[in-house]
């Protein structure tokens, strides 16, 4: 059996070695590094893809977040409402921009940030809500874009998790995730679904005067060289990364499936009624599983993980203490009762090794591990 990996990027390079070897060498010579026709090239690629009409592309998730919230034009202490249970990227570009992050609580099914809690913490100076796809699944984005109507909010999808995962609307169209709020962001950090072998990001929007602004955001607010007409930052996807990326999106959707794949077998080998399993809430495509996360409910999961690591199995916990109990983003106003979910399952959650190149055999080998820790404890 080959040594088990929370991510086999190695793996997954040996199959499209070849192509990749000569996009990044094409990129080397031709002089253009930095927004070269490798980088047009991916984002009118991944519009396509998408299905969005522009695609702005920037060093990193965390900065494409960060530019989504300075388009909008936010004046200092208005709200962005964001869930407590999620990477800090999603509420640290709040507070770096000197607005007011509010927290709330998620979904138990799903991990996915709760509705009516969303609906609860709105207040007059509310102006935006940062859904996260945790884990690859997508948020109930039907009923956020209504109380973002409601409540004339913006809504910017962190959709670093979930890119390729695609959301059916009341409506019976289906609507890739990212492109469904006003703002749509994501990583192109090399765990990702889609990823590049370095740090990248994006931005997604239909909205041609949010793209106009964006673009001159993330290149120092400059339109036309030296004239700088925004306060902006230095933010770009460079084209050796842009030309990995643009051979990885051509294998996404496979990539996806085997991720999916891998899901239904760990749900059929893992049996154990201390252990909650993942569920897909909507149809099938509308989870990529960039994580399989598990919950154990006999308290105790970080024996579990010690048990693991033991055993050559890697795996995670995403994530271990809630945002709202972060020295960072800790507010007085701030109740232990409004995070009732968020503190249950971040003493539950462990995740499982999960890409697209795993195989049955090392499934097997994990799924007993997991099993025979619960039987004996």
């Amino acid at each position: 059996m080959n040594k088990i990996q929370m991510v086999d990027l190695k793996s997954q390079y040996s199959d499209i070695k070849s192509e990749i070897d000569n996009a990044v060498i094409d990129v080397i010579e031709s002089g253009q590094y930095i927004n070269g026709p490798a980088v047009q090239n991916f984002t009118s690629n991944l519009a396509k893809y998408l299905s969005v009409n522009h695609v702005i592309p920037c060093a990193n998730g965390t900065d494409a977040l960060q530019v989504a919230l300075m388009a909008l034009d936010l004046k200092q202490g208005d709200e962005v409402i964001t869930t407590d249970f999620t990477f800090a990227s999603s509420v640290e570009v709040i507070a770096l921009l000197g607005l007011k992050p509010v927290l709330v609580d998620v979904e138990m099914d799903t991990f996915n940030i709760d509705v009516d809690k969303i609906s609860s913490a709105i207040t007059s100076n509310t102006k935006a809500i940062i859904p996260v796809h945790l884990f690859g699944q997508t948020a109930e984005m039907d009923k956020i874009m209504k109380l973002a109507e409601e409540n004339n909010l913006y809504v910017i999808e962190d959709n670093a998790q979930a890119i390729g995962s695609v959301y059916t609307n009341s409506n019976n169209e289906e609507i890739k995730a990212g492109t469904i709020g006003h703002i749509g962001t994501t990583s192109f950090f090399p765990s990702k679904n889609l990823g590049c072998y370095g740090d990248g990001g994006a931005i997604f929007t239909n909205d041609d005067q949010l793209a106009q602004k964006m673009r001159g955001l993330v290149n120092h607010g400059m339109y036309k060289r030296y004239y700088h007409d925004l306060v902006g930052i230095n933010s770009r996807l460079d084209s050796v990364q842009a030309a990995i990326l643009n051979i990885k999106l051509k294998n996404l959707d496979k990539y996806n499936q085997s991720r999916r794949n891998s899901a239904m077998i760990y749900n059929k080998l893992i049996n154990s009624s201390d252990i909650i399993k993942p569920i897909i809430k909507y149809n099938e495509n509308s989870h990529v599983f960039h994580q399989y996360t598990l919950r154990l409910t006999n308290g105790k999961r970080d024996e579990m993980v010690k048990f693991l690591n033991e055993n050559d199995v890697p795996c995670g916990v995403y994530y271990p203490i809630p945002l709202h109990s972060q020295n960072a983003y800790k507010r007085d106003e701030y109740k232990e009762s409004d995070f009732e979910i968020t503190n249950q399952i971040s003493n539950e959650v462990f995740s499982l090794p999960m890409h697209s190149e795993l195989d049955e055999e090392q499934q097997k080998y994990i799924a007993d591990l997991v099993n025979q820790f619960v039987l004996k404890s």
